[in-house]
C-alpha cells in the first residue's frame, strides 16, 4: 500500500508494524525521483526513518516499542515510493554516522568485491536467508542529503555494502535477488572477492 509522506510527521515513531514485509509490490517497483528542493513532508519523513534506525540501536526503546535493529532505511520499506533512504552505522573509525539520501545513483565502484559471510538481513524479510550476497568493495554515491544540497561521497566495506542494498531496494531488489539461486555460497566466477571480515593480503 502506498502512502502520503504526510503521515511521517517530524514527531511520529516509525514501529515495526510501519514496516512494509516482503511480497508487496511497493518493494519490487523502482521509486520515483523526489523534486528538489526537498518539500517539508519529505525532509519530516526522512527526520523519521532515521529516528527510527536510532530507536531500534537503542536497547530500552528497541524494547519498548518492539523494534528490530537496523543501520539503513529506505523509503519504500515505510511504504513511500521514493528515491530517498538513511544509514544510521558506525563509519571505519568506529564513530556512528547518519546519513540521509535523496535520489542517490552509483557513479563508479571497485572491480573488487565483499560479501557478509553471515549473509545479510533486512526489516522487510522477517525469515532466516542463508547465502553469500556479492557486493563492491567500495561505490562512489551521488545524491541530494537532507537540505537538498547535492553531494558525492565514497564508501567502504560495511557502509558500501549497506548503501548498495539500500539502493536496490530503491531499484525494487531484494538482497537475496544476487544469491547464486543453484549454489547459494557459490561466489562469483573471475573476480576479486573475499568476506568483508578477511584482511586484504598485501
Amino acid at each position: 500500500m502506498l502512502l502520503s509522506s504526510a503521515k511521517f510527521k517530524a514527531e511520529y515513531t516509525i514501529t515495526m508494524d510501519d514496516i512494509v514485509r516482503e511480497g508487496a509490490s511497493v518493494l519490487r517497483t523502482a521509486a520515483e525521483p523526489v523534486p528538489i528542493p526537498l518539500q517539508a513532508e519529505d525532509q519530516e519523513a526522512l527526520q523519521c526513518m532515521m529516528q527510527f534506525l536510532k530507536n531500534s540501536q537503542d536497547p530500552e526503546v528497541a524494547v519498548k516499542y518492539k523494534l528490530r535493529s537496523g543501520v539503513g532505511l529506505s523509503a519504500n520499506q515505510i511504504g513511500l515510493q521514493k528515491r530517498m533512504f538513511v544509514m544510521y552505522l558506525r563509519d571505519e573509525k568506529g564513530n556512528m554516522v547518519e546519513h540521509a539520501w535523496v535520489n542517490p545513483k552509483v557513479i563508479s565502484h571497485s572491480v573488487a568485491m565483499i560479501y557478509l559471510p553471515e549473509s545479510e538481513g533486512c526489516l522487510s524479510v522477517d525469515r532466516p536467508v542463508h547465502g553469500f550476497v556479492p557486493r563492491y568493495e567500495s561505490v562512489k554515491v551521488k545524491g541530494y542529503n537532507m537540505t537538498g544540497k547535492e553531494v558525492v561521497m565514497k564508501f567502504k566495506g560495511y557502509q558500501a555494502i549497506v548503501v548498495q542494498h539500500e539502493i536496490d531496494h530503491l531499484d525494487g531488489i531484494m538482497f537475496y535477488d544476487r544469491i547464486n539461486e543453484e549454489n547459494p555460497f557459490k561466489l562469483p566466477q573471475g573476480v576479486e572477492i573475499r568476506s568483508l571480515y578477511e584482511q586484504k593480503s598485501r
